[in-house]
């Protein structure tokens, strides 16, 4: 070894130590930037546990750098059965139950708000909106092409819904239904995962409280207040969590600080 280094290099050693730097150290990873990292607009939906059937729902707005609420907590209703880890934005976690097809659980987690949707033939709101027919149905066969899908009848065939337990006019399917008078759709499950689940919608509910096959169920004014409110350019999400995964995530994942 050269005399200089031989001379140097415990100083540079030293230094390493010093400063908690290994020289064999690998340098920190920056986290991934979170998905849903560009929503200005989200709608929280809390419940009490995993088998929980009912809850709350608050709506938020990004403004001056945090979250800040836009309007009261509502009361809400979810999945017979409570919530599940969904297939959405937010990572996969490693404890708790996961959504299946026909498990009667809500999905858990982030995801995306798709279009509106319901019997009128226009919405009043600024989503793209879908009028259904006596011909629309979501396909929740899991081994159809078409499965976690909304389609009309009239354009892939009476065949493709064949099995399918979700006829988009409830009201003209079963004696006047108005759950789906309103609603929207959830971005659960959006690759259509065979048997991940599918239909999963935020929709009126029949009588207050009233727990649902796995959808977020709610009284007509909190849906109308959220057709009024929800505006496409702002990225709005929907996030739904059992209180203690709220807890436990509120923080990495960057949600309202003030529902804790």
């Amino acid at each position: 070894m050269p005399v200089l280094h031989r001379v140097f290099r415990p100083f540079l050693l030293a230094a390493l130590l010093l400063s908690g730097t290994s020289a064999c150290a690998t340098p920190a990873t920056t986290p991934a930037p979170l998905p849903w990292r560009d929503a200005r607009q989200l709608v929280l939906v809390l419940t009490d546990g995993w088998d929980a059937t009912q809850g709350t729902m608050q709506r938020f707005e990004w403004k001056d750098a945090q979250w800040r609420a836009a309007g009261e907590a509502s009361p809400i209703a979810v999945g017979r059965n409570g919530a599940a880890w969904g297939l959405g934005l937010h990572p996969a976690q490693a404890d708790g139950p996961r959504k299946q097809e026909g498990d009667g659980r809500a999905p858990a987690g982030v995801f995306t708000l798709g279009e509106a949707f319901g019997y009128a033939a226009k919405g009043s709101t600024a989503l793209p909106y879908r009028a259904m027919q006596a011909t629309s149905y979501c396909i929740d066969v899991p081994d159809s092409p078409l499965y976690n899908r909304i389609v009309d009848t009239r354009e892939v065939g009476e065949a493709a819904a064949k099995g399918s337990t979700e006829p988009m006019r409830l009201d003209l399917h079963n004696d006047g239904d108005p759950r789906y008078r309103e609603g929207l759709v959830i971005g659960h499950n959006a690759n259509a995962t065979p048997r991940g689940g599918s239909c999963i919608f935020a929709h009126l509910w029949r009588t207050p409280g009233e727990a649902t096959a796995g959808c977020t169920a709610m009284a007509a004014e909190t849906m109308d207040a959220l057709f009024d409110w929800l505006q496409p350019a702002e990225r709005p999400v929907f996030v739904l969590l059992p209180r203690t995964e709220y807890t436990r995530l509120a923080r990495d994942w960057q949600l309202p600080e003030t529902a804790r």
